[in-house]
């Protein structure tokens, strides 16, 4: 690969969604030169398709408490959340939103001229403000996008590899641009805020974005991720017929607002399966739906949301989805199914956004920060990325502050295989074909998993898998998939028991051999994802 452009900055953040531009803002604003690389238009990411809303409490709700919200979240994880983490993050939830309405985000009012709250599945109490009904996401991501015009911005360049000097600090991030030529921009510090990972299903609530760049840039890095077996699947998701690609959310907060799950007889079956009925935690929903459309060898159940009044206005995205496919869902049950929505694990991080990796920061959904365990309580991941998108920018602009120096980026000091300006060959990386990994993993790694079936999942890709360096977008989106899926199965494959999103149908229970147990992830010496240890979660 030839030589490229090259450029510098005090912070560069991959990543242009809430907990991204968070960051990036704070930075800037803490005095540091920050460059945000996206790989797609600024506003492509999960953010925008975010619904139902940021769980918060901010004393205006009677009955309601910190405490509940952080019980409420404890009770979700499945016994695998870092309750300090829990508690800090969920703590910080109120000035978090506080600072994302003075950067210019609307929140639904309430009739008394209070934010409005809905309930969603797991939480106790009506502590989820919204905006725009059920385009919460989209508003933040407006907000922030406007308030980050005078950032640095960089769109259509996808980030290939995090550089590292002599002594393994972070010296730069390598990058193409979308006609495959390579840049360095050089910086002693790296945010990713990159998102998840839920492309690797052939049918996902997630945009094509959503394809694990940042955790498989962590792992190549020397950094480690956890609890990456928990892929929450969201328990409704609009059914039109076998589909792949994005598929349309009906948020959760239709349920919260009274809707409930009808089977193909009519019959509601959640009643009896948890004490919260239909607005039971997700995993408890998604793998009830999935029991009783195998019981009833059904495509899909159905989310009855006819006893709501005004659901054009109070849910006007889910609405619009619902009549493109023409379903009324005033007057019929709108067909659903789950379907792949968030990873619960991700890079390891501390309280503040650090990786194991000097000048190595993660934030947002593609961290494993101890706030979601083995499943994440609803509208959780939005006031995460905004509370831990603050934290890493303090936390960039207190290492700068300490000392943490610019590494000398050269091609001698590089990595081995490090991209760069100067001239580095491109690291050659594990890629299998996008189709073959999204249907071994949507086959073996959904809902309801067994050993033969994903070591069935891991041959299939193992097979498909050839060394390559990526070139363009498409490259290395796949070699990322690729990494992720080795990874998922890997950690799937070793729990044997039942937990959170993670089901195995072969170990259906619980084993409080695994309570508060929660496996590492790193790449061994030919770049291939092996669980490590098990990483024991404070009690």
């Amino acid at each position: 690969m030839t030589a490229g452009w090259s450029a510098a900055a005090d912070l560069v953040v991959v990543g242009s969604g809430v907990a991204g531009l968070t960051a990036a803002l704070d930075a800037a604003a803490a005095g540091l030169r920050v460059v945000v690389v996206t790989k797609d238009a600024v506003d492509a990411g999960s953010t925008r398709w975010a619904q139902g809303g940021v769980a918060v409490v901010v004393g205006d709700v009677p009955g309601d408490s910190v405490e509940a919200h952080v019980t409420d979240t404890l009770e979700a994880g499945g016994g695998l959340c870092d309750p300090a983490a829990v508690t800090s993050i969920i703590a910080d939830g109120p000035a978090a939103v506080a600072r994302l309405r003075s950067r210019g985000a609307r929140f639904d009012p309430g009739p008394d001229g209070r934010l409005a709250r809905t309930r969603e599945g797991g939480h106790s109490a009506f502590r989820v403000v919204h905006a725009g009904g059920d385009a919460t996401g989209a508003e933040v991501e407006r907000a922030l996008v406007g308030a980050a015009g005078g950032l640095p911005l960089l769109t259509g360049h996808v980030a290939v590899d995090v550089l590292r000097d002599g002594h393994g600090a972070v010296a730069g991030l390598a990058l193409l641009d979308d006609g495959g030529r390579p840049g360095v921009l050089r910086t002693p510090a790296v945010l990713l805020a990159t998102g998840g990972y839920g492309q690797l299903y052939s049918s996902t609530t997630n945009p094509e974005t959503a394809t694990g760049d940042g955790i498989a840039l962590a792992l190549r890095a020397g950094a480690t991720a956890a609890d990456l077996e928990f892929v929450q699947f969201h328990p409704t998701v609009l059914y039109t017929g076998p589909a792949v690609g994005r598929r349309p959310l009906v948020t959760e907060a239709v349920r919260g607002e009274g809707a409930v799950l009808l089977d193909r007889a009519g019959r509601r079956f959640m009643t009896g399966v948890h004490p919260l009925a239909d607005l039971a935690p997700r995993d408890v929903v998604a793998a009830a739906i999935t029991r009783r459309l195998a019981e009833t060898g059904t495509s899909c159940a159905y989310l009855d949301a006819r006893a709501l009044d005004g659901f054009a206005r109070r849910f006007p995205t889910v609405y619009a989805a619902c009549r493109a496919a023409g379903i009324d869902p005033v007057r019929e049950p709108i067909p659903v199914t789950p379907a792949a929505h968030y990873s619960c694990g991700g890079i390891v991080t501390d309280a503040q956004s650090r990786t194991a990796v000097p000048g190595l920061y993660a934030a947002g959904e593609v961290a494993r920060t101890g706030l979601h365990g083995a499943n994440r309580l609803a509208s959780n991941s939005l006031l995460e990325g905004l509370v831990m998108g603050a934290r890493a920018a303090r936390a960039v602009a207190a290492d700068r502050a300490g000392g943490l120096q610019q590494g000398h980026l050269h091609a001698t000091s590089l990595r081995e295989g490090g991209l760069a300006a100067t001239g580095a060959a491109a690291p050659a990386v594990p890629i299998a074909e996008r189709g073959v990994v999204q249907r071994a993993m949507s086959g073996a790694a959904g809902i309801g998993r067994d050993g033969p079936g994903l070591a069935a999942a891991s041959d299939a890709v193992e097979a498909a898998t050839v060394l390559g360096v990526p070139i363009d977008r498409a490259g290395v989106e796949d070699a990322a998939l690729t990494l992720l899926a080795q990874a998922v199965l890997a950690a799937a494959g070793t729990r044997t028991e039942s937990r959170g999103c993670h089901v195995r149908t072969d170990f259906p229970a619980r084993d409080d051999g695994w309570q508060r147990s929660s496996l590492e992830v790193g790449l061994d010496d030919r770049g291939r994802p092996v669980v490590r240890s098990e990483r024991t979660v404070a009690a």
